[in-house]
């Protein structure tokens, strides 16, 4: 039993939220409609098996004009007015169409909502930048987001409707099976409505044999989502890694490995597709024989003239809905597999989120009082534990400009972050300036998608700087002949070089001009000339703004006030 209450809780947990949150009264609603079309197709199915029974029972007696009019008019009959069939069929027509519609528009809400909702929690507190660092049980968050969201709500409301409409229509048709059938005699006991009894063995074993044969599916399902995720980010990080696989000439290796994991794809691919095999084998023989088998059970009622042709037609029908009702697992079994492997990795996802926003944040950075920024008990550790700074501190005042440098590996990027306050390995107290107005240029500059102009401007909307602005900026950092681009929606990060992303990085520092300002290797890609030029017009452009730049670069003579070396665990 835990085993099936594990997901179902999981489950839960993921939906329950949505139906108490602002948007309940609308969800409600929608899934109140859509419950009852559901329940008004079942109550059109029930009124279709009376009305086949008199139809069949038309042909039999060979009455055309029973016949005429159980198509286009209606009839009286023993179990009350009955309609025609184009009426009937219009109405099943409109509810089927509406009820697909209104499941769609309650599928498309609700999926906008769970994006949302797995988006902030994903963002929040830095827990996407926490993940990435430790691969904490959350591979491809890309596909969690995406793909496994949208496939939890499709299904969740399929399977859901699609089980409580066999539960009603196992109550409608239980009774009417229970009345056409009548008793049976078994070795001399009688047994009262035996058609319902042999529907209930059938649909037992029927499920249990499922059960059996498909259970290797939910593990299947779940490996396939993450390998078939793995392959598509393979893809994606050899697109954004295009320049860099030609300079070395990687593709044979390139393509070793994108072969690889497409093999790993196709081996699971392989292994759901024999477990598949196996249960379709199953599933279709056991609907199969489901289409005559009430024939078979009621046939002898027939040919001892006790039901008349219209009645042995309308036995096997509520036959075959009580039994398609009772086997909703059976038919149900490889998408419930399905359901059960996104459930757990979506609330995999969430726990993993969860946990690395409880997790110890390390360096806290906090608002200070005083207009300096000031470290103190400054630890930093890598995310295997091993030590790269011990007990340091750091002063930086106003307008003062400090260079650290150390050897490759020492720490000076990890000190970079843990000032932006994003760093989460290690201890100590990092207190801001009062009034804010940081700026922290990385590297490898980050430029989001979109026109050029919201690249320049951000992470400030692009309505943020006029025009002439923007231009400016471009010119200042020898970008003018991007100034005519500021409308178009190109890859940056493809298009433009190295050295250009850098200078891009530095042109947005302009534009905002931030009273504190963090640079980590901005300038590495950039030759001589420009370096020492580009560093003149930060001196030039913001001569009061603090500046503390990690370089291995010779600074140009008299830029930095002081400098610091971070090497052996100190800072000094």
């Amino acid at each position: 039993m835990p085993r099936i209450l594990t997901p179902l809780g999981e489950a839960w947990s993921l939906a329950a939220p949505y139906w108490r949150s602002e948007e309940r009264w609308r969800a409600r609603a929608l899934l109140a409609a859509v419950i009852g079309l559901n329940l008004a197709l079942v109550g059109m199915s029930v009124l279709l098996s009376y009305w086949n029974r008199e139809f069949f029972n038309a042909l039999e007696a060979r009455d055309a004009a029973a016949f005429s009019a159980l198509l286009f008019a209606w009839r009286p009959t023993e179990s009350g007015p009955m309609p025609g069939f184009v009426w009937i069929a219009a109405l099943y027509i409109l509810a089927a169409v509406y009820a697909l519609y209104l499941r769609q528009a309650l599928q498309i809400r609700w999926r906008r909502w769970i994006t949302e909702t797995l988006l902030a929690e994903w963002l929040a507190e830095r827990a996407y930048y926490r993940l990435a660092l430790t691969d904490a049980g959350a591979d491809n968050p890309d596909q969690r987001l995406a793909e496994d969201a949208k496939l939890f709500v499709d299904s969740t409301l399929s399977l859901g409707l699609g089980l409580l409409r066999s539960v009603v229509t196992l109550l409608s048709f239980l009774f009417v099976l229970w009345a056409l059938s009548g008793p049976a005699t078994v070795l001399g006991v009688e047994i009262p409505g035996y058609m319902v009894w042999v529907a209930l063995l059938y649909a037992a074993l029927g499920t249990w044999l499922a059960h059996l044969i498909g259970r290797p599916l939910t593990r299947l399902n779940f490996q396939q989502q993450r390998v078939e995720a793995d392959f598509r980010y393979a893809l994606v990080r050899f697109r954004d890694s295009a320049e860099g696989i030609a300079l070395h000439r990687g593709e044979a290796e390139e393509r070793a490995g994108l072969s690889a994991r497409f093999r790993a794809l196709m081996e699971n691919w392989w292994k759901l597709m024999t477990a598949t095999k196996r249960l379709t084998f199953y599933t279709a023989g056991y609907t199969q024989v489901a289409v005559v088998f009430p024939f078979v059970v009621a046939a002898p009622g027939f040919f001892a003239g006790r039901i008349p042709l219209g009645g042995l037609t309308q036995t096997a029908q509520a036959f075959g809905e009580v039994q398609g009702a009772l086997s909703w697992i059976v038919d149900n079994y490889a998408g419930i597999a399905e359901w059960r492997a996104t459930v757990a990795r979506l609330a995999g996802f969430r726990a993993a989120l969860a946990a690395a926003r409880a997790a110890d944040p390390g360096p806290v950075v906090v608002p200070g009082a005083e207009e300096a920024l000031r470290a103190r008990g400054l630890t930093l550790t890598r995310p295997d534990g091993r030590l790269l700074l011990s007990e340091g501190a750091l002063d930086l005042a106003p307008g003062e400009r400090v260079l650290v440098t150390g050897p490759s590996g020492a720490g000076k990027s990890t000190l970079f972050r843990a000032l932006a306050g994003i760093w989460p390995f290690g201890a100590g107290r990092v207190e801001t300036p009062a009034g804010g107005g940081a700026m922290f240029l990385p590297q490898r500059p980050y430029l989001p998608l979109g026109a050029l102009r919201r690249v320049l401007a951000y992470p400030a909307a692009p309505e943020a700087f006029a025009e002439a602005e923007l231009r400016e900026a471009l010119a200042a950092v020898g970008l003018a002949e991007l100034a005519p681009l500021l409308d178009a929606e190109e890859p940056w990060a493809q298009r433009l070089s190295g050295g250009e992303q850098q200078r891009l990085a530095l042109a947005r520092a302009l534009l905002h001009r931030p009273r504190w300002l963090f640079l980590d290797e901005a300038s590495a890609s950039l030759d001589a000339a420009q370096h020492a030029r580009l560093h003149a017009l930060l001196a030039e452009r913001l001569p009061g703004s603090a500046i503390l730049a990690i370089a291995h670069r010779a600074p140009p003579e008299g830029f930095f006030t002081r400098s610091l070396r971070l090497e052996g665990g100190r800072l000094g």
